[in-house]
């Protein structure tokens, strides 16, 4: 699983990357995170909007700062 956190470095960004680290680790998963700051590359992906969240591919969340228990949500759907 590739997840990528999409943000330019804001507090919100930093805390989805935290929640969704916290996450994976409670569920056990093999994924492969990072952290995506350029403007560029976030643009590329369709989002205006930061935190946003990318897995394997697709934008399931943008403007958002989710909580760990809804990532988790996510991750297991």
């Amino acid at each position: 699983m590739e997840i990528k956190v999409l943000g330019t470095g804001c507090p919100k960004c930093k805390t989805l990357e935290k929640n969704t680290r916290d996450a994976v680790a409670e569920l056990g998963l093999d994924a492969q995170i990072s952290k995506v700051e350029d403007i560029v590359e976030i643009m590329n992906h369709g989002v205006m909007m930061t935190p946003a969240l990318v897995v394997d591919g697709a934008i399931v969340a943008k403007g958002k700062l989710l909580s760990v228990a809804e990532i988790k949500t996510i991750l297991t759907k």
